[in-house]
């Protein structure tokens, strides 16, 4: 693995009002290491990712992509960004109104306008979808599509851009255990064919181990616990055992699981 860094977290902190979601995130992700963030709901694992691509702002520290900060980017320059770190958003996020080859396009629209010819999207796109196991599907409605196939064309549109990094949010929520299992080939796919760095928030831990090299587990606004799913399985971490094997806190009151 290289010993240098492709994305950096440090010190970083946000909150939402009243709210602390991190105090102090320190994180590193490896180039082409497939990397998979684990915790509870509502710790903010998906902030975490929407941060790194200038979605949501941190309050304070750094978090730095191929040796560059984003936290104090413009807008157009974390659009350059964009077209290095690809996001597949939870439930795909498609859009309705058009086909599935325009939305596999959008980002090459939106992107590569002045670079690409239409006959160089329509082959890019036809070659994402082909990566998904979707050849030919172009001309169908996202309606049309089950909740396995948006998930996959919702990563095709973020392959079609050829990036450094893939963003996964909760790739299998939702989804029956044969697709599971599609899409988790298809991150471990990705990489070993393209090399692509991933970045997996999930809830998932059978996901976990089958698909990263290196798990980290974020609690009360830290990382508390990373390694290999070897060195996950076999931590004395109380609060990493607890969500491993599915365990509440027996002192956790009512009202405090009500709320997380």
């Amino acid at each position: 693995m290289n010993t240098e860094p492709l994305i950096q977290f440090r010190g970083v902190h946000k909150a939402f009002g009243n709210k602390v979601v991190y105090a102090g995130l320190d994180l590193d992700v490896y180039p082409g290491e497939t990397l998979t963030i684990i915790g509870g709901s509502g710790v903010g694992k998906s902030v975490m990712i929407k941060m790194l691509i200038g979605l949501l702002k941190a309050d304070k520290g750094s978090i730095r992509f191929r040796g560059q900060e984003i936290t104090t980017m413009s807008e157009r320059e974390l659009q350059t960004v964009r077209q290095r770190i690809a996001m597949l958003f939870q439930g795909a996020a498609l859009f309705d109104s058009i086909d599935v080859g325009e939305n596999v396009a959008y980002g090459l629209r939106e992107h590569f306008r002045k670079k690409m010819s239409e006959q160089d999207i329509r082959e890019r796109v036809a070659w994402a979808l082909g990566l998904v196991g979707l050849s030919g599907i172009e001309t169908m409605a996202p309606s049309d599509l089950s909740g396995g196939m948006k998930k996959r064309v919702g990563l095709a549109r973020a392959v079609a851009l050829r990036p450094d990094v893939v963003l996964y949010d909760e790739p299998t929520t939702g989804l029956d255990p044969i697709n599971t299992t599609r899409i988790n080939h298809m991150i471990t796919g990705l990489r070993r064919v393209l090399g692509i760095t991933s970045v997996v928030v999930t809830h998932d831990m059978a996901s976990a181990y089958s698909i990263s090299d290196r798990i980290a587990m974020v609690h009360r606004g830290r990382i508390i616990a990373t390694g290999t799913p070897e060195q996950i399985r076999a931590s004395d971490n109380p609060h990493l055992a607890d969500f491993i094997r599915g365990n509440a806190p027996e002192n956790e009151d009512l009202d405090t699981l009500l709320t997380t």
